[in-house]
């Protein structure tokens, strides 16, 4: 046994912890530098031709003590609605809804097993619209409660649980054609139409789309043939995916399907408020802790049994919550340290000095490289994109082109990154080791390389873009 807790891999605040100190370890290499920033649209950007070092700001033993709590402070709306949505699942859990509906879906997939193959596509493809028009990101945390036992429950893992909504909205906010949050901002600051150049990057979207969906279906079917090959078989096997009821207090009632339906309707309110109202995080954490109030009455849950269950879901959600903090706290020394603009300058002049189909792919592989440091869509179109247009200019190709490689090297990747605290966080709701996730993700990685990497020709050689 003793053996076997030696061979684990790190726990995910020892990952993200580990990162943090490397960050900081970085801040007395990496000479300190600064570009001046300019306004745009009440957003600063980097200005252009302004890169210039600076004294040094190397972060000592007093920053990384701070980091967690500044990290968390700087987080605190994430933090919050993280352990908000965990509460209101507690008490959607608790009614037995979830786990009743899940039975009911069996039922019908072991009855007529044609429909069992179109489920996972299906949500899949969802969940990537949603990633394409709306940029869907944290909201996935949402889901993976759901997810996860409904995959469970049709023979497959909790990887595919996770899969099915992440890998989803991932690969619809890498291919984005009107992600106001990462397309938007990106030709905002690189001077062009806002959402113009959507033809290709449609093309772009289905491709990386169907990519995703075909190695997460594949992965699935394995698993159904063989349970054995999951990468996480013997983690599942020591998890309990019920609430505790009974097997009589599972019946799919008349009131658990009116909880099913004032969930599915909370679906439709969240869609709508985001691409209508414009609701972000707040509007959704009160949407949902409506839900909640609304379901332990529908249920009948008793006050107290309803406030501890929203206390359970939420206690369930606190390590994800701790590693959001953190991995802001990376952020918070990078740019303390003043080293983000120095990699970003050295990295950045690169490109001008090859050939045009080179340039560019050195461009992506750029923008994947200052994801690590920025795992922020819009926050990393401000830092690069002041660059990366004008750049485009520069070596030949059109500063669609630009945007394009940086999109695919912001989404593509982000799903691996540690720095990332949606990815850790989902990894913290779903209790997956990172290595297992990245044993998981590693030929889906390299598939969206290579894809990217020949996405990103056509624009160049065959004037896709004018």
């Amino acid at each position: 046994m003793a053996l076997t807790e030696k061979k684990k891999m790190p726990h995910t605040l020892l990952i993200v912890l580990s990162i943090l100190i490397l960050f900081l370890i970085l801040t007395w290499i990496i000479p300190a530098g600064q570009f001046d920033r300019r306004d745009f649209n009440g957003r600063e950007v980097v200005a252009p031709g302004t890169f210039h070092f600076v004294e040094k700001s190397p972060q000592g033993v007093l920053e990384f003590l701070t980091a967690p709590i500044r990290g968390m402070i700087s987080a605190a709306q994430i933090i919050a609605f993280i352990l908000l949505i965990g509460g209101a699942f507690g008490i959607l859990n608790r009614s037995g809804a979830i786990n009743a509906g899940l039975g009911s879906i069996l039922e019908i997939t072991q009855k007529k097993p044609h429909l069992k193959k179109f489920i996972i596509p299906i949500i899949m493809f969802l969940f990537s619209v949603a990633g394409a028009t709306f940029g869907m990101c944290e909201e996935v945390m949402v889901f993976i409660l759901i997810t996860i036992p409904l995959a469970i429950a049709m023979g497959y893992d909790s990887l595919t649980g996770i899969a099915i909504p992440f890998i989803g909205a991932a690969s619809g906010f890498a291919g984005a054609f009107s992600n106001p949050f990462t397309i938007g901002i990106a030709q905002g600051i690189s001077e062009i139409p806002i959402f113009s150049g959507w033809e290709y990057r449609i093309m772009v979207w289905l491709v990386v789309a169907a990519v995703a969906i075909t190695y997460v279906m594949m992965y699935a079917r394995k698993i159904e043939k063989n349970p054995k090959k999951s990468i996480v078989y013997e983690i599942d096997r020591g998890r309990d995916f019920t609430t505790g009821q009974s097997e009589e207090d599972l019946h799919f009632t008349a009131r658990r399907k009116i909880v099913l339906l004032i969930f599915l309707a909370a679906m439709v309110m969240l869609i709508a408020g985001v691409n209508i109202w414009d609701w972000y995080i707040n509007e959704i954490a009160g949407l949902f802790i409506a839900m909640g109030l609304v379901v332990a009455v529908i249920s009948g849950l008793p006050a107290n049994t309803s406030v501890s269950a929203f206390i359970d879901g939420a206690r369930d959600m606190m390590t994800a919550a701790l590693v959001v903090g953190l991995t802001r706290g990376m952020l918070i020394i990078a740019t303390d340290g003043k080293i983000i603009d120095t990699i970003l300058n050295s990295i950045a002049g690169i490109a001008g000095h090859f050939p045009k189909v080179i340039s560019v792919q050195l461009m992506f592989f750029f923008q994947t490289l200052m994801n690590f440091f920025v795992p922020s869509g819009s926050g990393q179109a401000a830092l690069t994109m002041p660059l990366m247009a004008p750049l485009s200019d520069l070596i030949g190709i059109t500063r669609q082109t630009a945007v394009l490689a940086y999109q695919l090297g912001d989404g593509l990747f982000t799903n691996i990154f540690p720095t990332s605290g949606v990815t850790m966080g989902i990894l913290a709701i779903g209790k997956i080791p990172y290595d297992k996730w990245l044993k998981f993700m590693y030929p889906l990685s390299i598939a969206f390389l290579v894809i990217a990497c020949l996405l990103l020709i056509p624009p160049v050689v065959m004037f896709v873009w004018h």
